[in-house]
């Protein structure tokens, strides 16, 4: 169970931090170059269980470095392309831009290895790093810096509509992408040291992974190690997360919820982390 975006405000890291105290939260996953980087630093070293990943940013987000570095990647003011389509195109048409993915990737590692958190696994922000000019070069940072554990979403698209058809279409586009990319992806690691879990449920359901999802998801996932990722947030007075908060505070409350935790166990899952399972597979 990972919480995505730890870093992005102190609102999101203080309800990661509850998640994983009160509720069935084992890991994170860290925006090195987010506004609230510091203060998510500051609160896994004092909750030494929670397990921290990279969440690589490429995409809506800072760059850990200046412009004049990569000045195909980011603008002047060091932000990536606020589009994930955009980021995309960019990435697999432009050379220049594909010489300059290695040396950020890198550096966003290398302001995770100064923090001294031990790295539990990557994965990206809205999952540029599952993409074809992206992936082998997280997967060889992952290597290089000790932690061979990625994310490669996988979830059943059928199964998912028979939860919230809401929004089919646009599922249904996300799912067909995935499907590609996450394909490609195991073929790339077939064989190799790298680990990844067998399913990871989110992608269809981001946003709102509620309690009522749990309780759907609990009995329907197919994998022997499955992940799920979720958003939550505190809902306090904050201007700049608007309804994400709303929805934030709704998936906390999924986390935390003793029903969650007992259908969990009574289903024989058990909370785990990467490096956890890694180690027992």
């Amino acid at each position: 169970m990972n919480g995505d975006d730890f870093g992005f405000s102190e609102s999101v890291n203080r309800a990661i931090i509850r998640a994983h105290q009160e509720g069935v939260l084992t890991s994170c996953s860290l925006m090195v170059t987010a506004e609230a980087a510091a203060h998510a630093v500051e609160l896994a070293r004092t909750n030494p269980r929670l397990a921290v990943g990279i969440h690589l940013v490429l995409v809506l987000g800072r760059s850990a470095l200046p412009h004049a570095r990569i000045p195909h990647l980011v603008d002047e003011a060091g932000n990536f392309p606020s589009q994930p389509w955009r980021a995309g195109f960019r990435y697999y048409f432009s050379r220049a831009a594909r010489e300059e993915l290695g040396q950020e990737l890198e550096a966003q590692f290398r302001k995770f290895e100064a923090t001294g958190l031990r790295l539990s696994h990557v994965d990206g922000h809205l999952h540029l790093h599952m993409h074809p000019a992206v992936f082998p070069i997280a997967v060889e940072l992952s290597r290089r810096f000790g932690a061979p554990r990625v994310r490669i979403p996988r979830e059943e698209f059928w199964q998912h509509l028979r939860f919230d058809r809401r929004h089919a279409a646009q599922k249904a586009m996300w799912s067909a992408i995935y499907r590609g990319l996450g394909q490609r992806a195991r073929n790339v690691l077939q064989g190799s040291d790298i680990f990844f879990a067998d399913r990871v449920y989110g992608l269809l359901q981001s946003g709102a992974v509620t309690e009522s999802y749990w309780r759907h998801l609990i009995p329907r996932m197919q994998g022997r190690v499955n992940e799920v990722y979720c958003h939550p947030c505190m809902m306090e007075p904050d201007a700049r997360h608007g309804e994400s908060a709303a929805l934030g505070a709704r998936e906390l409350e999924g986390l935390i919820s003793p029903e969650v935790r007992r259908r969990l166990l009574e289903a024989g899952y058990r909370p785990v982390t990467y490096p956890e399972v890694q180690m027992e597979a």
